[in-house]
């Protein structure tokens, strides 16, 4: 389910540091409908929610999405650096088409998205809890790059009994 909405409710993000970076956001927007990537100072972002943070350029071509900057705990979570490939070839969602899909929704429609739908990673250490989308533009019409937290926590499995303990 996912909810693309002009003011979030704060209520539907369980996620503090997701509340935390939309509240950022909204600040730096003002009274616009989105504040430009020359307005985001990472500095200004509370240190505990830069490793889920990533920023993706939006590209006049086949690739439409492409990492520019990702996270440290973005990074671990899917196994690899996607920085510099396409979403469709570094995305952390339960499909290609969801990962492309949210953000395709968040260029057409100029708003943040958030997507609260849980799911494991592609080896089953991380389970993503939610995700926010954030639009970033350079004229304040055309999306050009969005500004994404995904929360993210490793998944403690209990160890498996020993066969001596059946």
């Amino acid at each position: 389910m996912l909810a693309d909405i002009r003011h979030i409710d704060p209520a539907v993000l369980r996620h503090p540091d997701a509340l935390l970076l939309y509240r950022y956001w909204l600040k730096k927007r003002g009274n616009r409908s989105m504040p430009s990537r020359e307005e985001i100072d990472p500095v200004e972002i509370p240190p505990q929610v830069l490793p889920g943070v990533s920023l993706i350029d939006v590209v006049p071509d086949e690739r439409r999405y492409v990492y520019r900057l990702v996270g440290t705990g973005e990074v671990e979570a899917r196994g690899f650096d996607p920085t510099g490939k396409s979403v469709m070839d570094g995305f952390l969602a339960p499909s290609k088409e969801d990962a492309v899909g949210c953000y395709d929704r968040v260029v057409a429609m100029r708003e943040p998205l958030v997507d609260p739908v849980a799911f494991k990673a592609i080896d089953g250490r991380y389970v993503t809890e939610e995700t926010i989308f954030l639009p970033l533009s350079d004229d304040g019409v055309t999306v050009n790059k969005i500004l994404v937290f995904a929360a993210c926590r490793e998944v403690h499995e209990p160890p498996a009994l020993p066969l001596s303990e059946f």
